[in-house]
């Protein structure tokens, strides 16, 4: 099948031929051949993708599209959009690494051949790593397999039930539940909205099973017997197919008609969606579509493996939509982890990408347990971590507080990053819950639900981890709550993270060790950490290895002796009657003693040292007075046409990279600081810098540009960064360099928004000068450089003296006179 459904933007035509999005509207504009649109919007048109890499090849401007480039466009172009798209992906490569002959097989035909085949191929593979967290068709009585999935294509789905659970409506001998295909669906009209859907339906997807048994308030429940367990629904919630005690005996009348009354139905709206199961096994028909994507995925799992296939094609969506998903950076998910310490059970409520459970040291018979109220997350976080590792994955959907998928779960561990500041958190529907058994939480204390959900799912002695926000730990309206965490042994630590850990960026978020305390410490004390100082300068995030470290050593510490000696600044075990007093306060830094000032007077006489050899050396590089001279008028170039002349090569920033590769930021450049930034982990190839390139911010107004040196090279280059490289033959770096600081220069380049300043960077202009005449230029901007760097180490000196006297002076390590 030809894959004339994938659409690309402009923005993906630039990428895929390695230009901006400028060219491609002058290509629109000269060719009349370009491609016609064949959707989007007039101001955001979208083309067929086909046609775009025959017009390429034949202007010579493509010779092959990269096979990632490739696979991502026909991921962002799916009819069905990309997160059913990547769903779609994930369960291909999924089979691809655990049963790749059967993937071969069944690829080895046309493409209607391999839609057919996959059902069953996909279901031999997701039953037996997600158990009941899958949806299967339902076939003839016998087991799906390669050789019998055509038969199951246009087949309903079976209902949400364990592989060993009976099936619903139906006593244990009833022969007819799982009919075969040409049979109708037992008590379901064809339209029919999907077993634990909400009262307004579910949208058709990757996430919802064809027709199917039992609907709530849209078919009537028949005859369920007593037997029947609740299809993951919550306790305190109206069960979806549950049975109570006023059910019927078990019936053998399983096609009883529609008009049938339901048995004990709610009567009112249901305060929330009941818990579904987060991953059902495609239809032929919903593969279809995706089949050219899928056979690009293989060919990328060929190359890269499936798990990094996969890896690459999720973060690069999360890339692409960051205002749309809460990420937990992976370092914070490893700390996490790591103090929840190893465990063979796991569960993370409200689950997201699955970052945290991802980061979990693998254990044999692990089992992982996700829960999510987005249904995409959901399946998402459950393929993620089946490829991840052999841990049995049982994934849900649902609002784990108003329905928890598994109420019955005691894990070993919890891991969980809640949403922050929720009123409509259930606070009405669940007051009598079972779960407040260390007090109601008030309506704006929702962080305190998902602190007492853990705990109430945790196995005696197992630990909790949950990043809070910082007020979680000082609201006057759980205070309550918090003295009797205290005085029943369940919180261990607290710990204060720096400034950039996690979104949002701007506060220091805390995180909560609890333990399910199997009996009350007779001397109980709590753990209070502030990693604070390890706050990195700029954008760039925090010292994560000095974090960890630091964190890691005082709590195993800790856990160890059931205290901790004082560590000035850093950490001290507390006890438990020290904080239970009106306000109940946890945050770290209000009950740690300041660090300890060794020699402050003799560091502060240092820093006057430095902050005077530094004015002098600024002083020795002071511009000289300038020479009068008349306006030159010099012939002009700009940057756009000397890229075009091979004079320079034009790279932008990249949106992804290999772990562990400095970024040197917008913000480095602006400052003149080292760089600090990091990209999101991907297999997308980085812009290195090399010494000699010139690197200009597009975003701000400013006119900045670095030229890099040895100390920057090697770093990659980050977003909102254009790096220019100049022939050396051609042309001075420095001279590039400080031509395109002009600050008339960057006025005509600029174009201006309501509420930012971007500059486009190939209108810069500067002057045709000889190479000789370019370096005597140089040279003079190269001095200024070093001048304006002396300058901004003066200024960071001059702020440490003051901010030392003012502590010195203030704590007594410093005298007044």
């Amino acid at each position: 099948m030809q894959d004339n459904a994938t659409e690309v933007t402009a923005a993906g035509i630039a990428r895929l031929a390695g230009v901006g999005r400028a060219a491609v509207s002058n290509w629109r504009r000269r060719h009349a051949d370009f491609p016609k649109p064949v959707g989007g919007t007039e101001t955001s048109p979208s083309f067929a993708l086909t046609e775009v890499e025959a017009w390429l090849r034949k202007q010579g401007k493509l010779a092959e599209v990269p096979l990632r480039e490739r696979v991502w466009q026909q991921l962002v172009g799916h009819p069905e959009g990309p997160l059913t798209a990547l769903v779609h992906a994930g369960c291909a490569l999924l089979l691809i690494h655990e049963r790749p002959t059967v993937w071969l097989d069944a690829v080895a035909g046309s493409d209607e051949r391999l839609a057919a085949l996959l059902p069953g191929a996909l279901d031999q593979v997701l039953t037996p790593r997600f158990g009941d967290a899958v949806g299967r068709p339902v076939h003839s009585g016998r087991p799906a397999s390669a050789s019998s999935a055509v038969n199951a294509v246009d087949t309903p789905q079976a209902v949400d039930s364990a592989p060993d659970a009976g099936a619903v409506n139906a006593p244990p001998s009833a022969p007819t539940v799982n009919a075969p295909s040409t049979a109708p669906a037992v008590n379901a009209a064809p339209a029919t909205p999907d077993v634990n859907s909400s009262l307004a339906g579910r949208a058709a997807g990757p996430f919802t099973p064809a027709p199917a048994v039992n609907t709530l308030a849209s078919t009537s429940s028949v005859n369920a017997p007593a037997a029947s367990p609740a299809v993951n629904a919550h306790a305190a919630s109206p069960a979806v197919n549950a049975a109570t005690a006023n059910a019927p005996a078990p019936s053998p009348a399983v096609n009883a008609p529609t008009p049938a009354p339901a048995v004990n139905a709610p009567t009112a709206t249901l305060a929330a969606t009941p818990s579904v199961n987060a991953l059902r096994v495609p239809t032929g028909p919903q593969l279809l579509p995706s089949v050219p994507l899928l056979r690009g995925a293989a060919e990328l799992a060929a190359d890269l493996g499936a798990r990094q296939a996969f890896e690459f094609l999720l973060g690069r969506h999360l890339d692409a939509n960051p205002r749309q998903y809460t990420l937990t950076p992976a370092d914070l998910a490893g700390l996490m982890a790591d103090l929840a310490g190893p465990a063979r059970s796991v569960l993370d409520p409200a689950c997201g990408t699955g970052a945290l459970l991802r980061a979990v040291d693998s254990r044999p018979g692990q089992e992982l347990f996700a829960q999510d109220g987005a249904p995409d997350l959901a399946a998402l976080t459950a393929l993620r971590l089946a490829l991840h590792s052999r841990a049995d994955v049982r994934a849900a959907v649902g609002d784990s507080l108003r329905a928890d998928a598994r109420p019955g779960l005691r894990a070993e561990a919890v891991l969980c990053h809640p949403p922050f500041n929720e009123r409509n958190w259930g606070h009405d529907e669940l007051a009598y819950d079972a779960r407040w058994e260390y007090g109601f939480p008030a309506r704006t204390e929702s962080e305190l639900a998902w602190v007492q959900h853990a705990l109430a799912r945790l196995a005696d002695g197992g630990t909790a981890v949950l990043l809070m926000p910082p007020a979680a730990a000082s609201r006057r309206s759980g205070r309550r709550i918090r003295a009797d965490l205290l005085r029943r042994g369940a919180l261990r630590a607290v710990v204060a993270l720096p400034v950039g850990a996690a979104p949002p960026y701007n506060i220091p978020l805390h995180v909560w060790v609890l333990r399910r305390p199997d009996r009350t410490p007779a001397t109980p004390e709590v753990l209070l950490v502030d990693s604070g100082r390890f706050a990195g300068e700029g954008r760039g995030g925090p010292d994560w290895a000095a974090v960890r470290d630091a964190v890691l050593d005082a709590w195993r510490a800790f856990a160890r002796a059931g205290r901790l000696d004082e560590r000035p600044g850093l950490a001290r075990s507390v006890p438990v009657i020290e904080l239970l007093d009106d306000d109940v306060d946890l945050a770290p830094a209000r009950h740690l003693p300041p660090p300890a000032v060794a020699d402050g007077a003799e560091q502060l006489t240092a820093v006057r040292e430095r902050l005077g050899a530094t004015l002098r050396l600024t002083a020795d590089l002071t511009p000289p007075p300038a020479d009068p001279a008349p306006a030159a008028r010099w012939p002009l170039t700009t940057v756009g046409e000397l890229a075009r002349g091979g004079a320079l090569v034009m790279r932008t920033g990249g949106n992804g990279g290999h772990a562990r590769v400095p970024v040197l930021t917008d913000h480095d450049v602006l400052a003149g600081s080292a760089p600090s930034g990091t990209l999101p982990e991907s297999e997308e190839e980085a812009v290195m810098t090399e010494p000699g390139d010139v690197v200009v911010p597009v975003l701000g107004g400013g006119s900045v540009a670095r030229v890099i040196d040895d100390a920057t090279a090697g770093a990659a280059l980050g977003r909102n960064l254009v790096l220019l490289r100049p022939d050396g033959t051609a042309l001075d770096p420095w001279f590039l360099a400080g031509f395109l600081r002009g600050t008339a220069n960057n006025r005509q380049a600029s174009s201006y928004a309501s509420t930012a300043t971007r500059l486009d960077v190939r209108r810069l202009q500067l002057p045709r000068l000889p190479l000789d005449e370019q370096r005597r230029y140089g040279a003079r901007f190269r001095a200024l450089d070093e001048f304006e760097r002396a300058l901004r180490h003066a200024s960071r000196l001059g702020e440490q003296l003051v901010r030392g006297m003012y502590d010195g002076l203030t704590d007594g390590t410093v005298a007044p006179d």
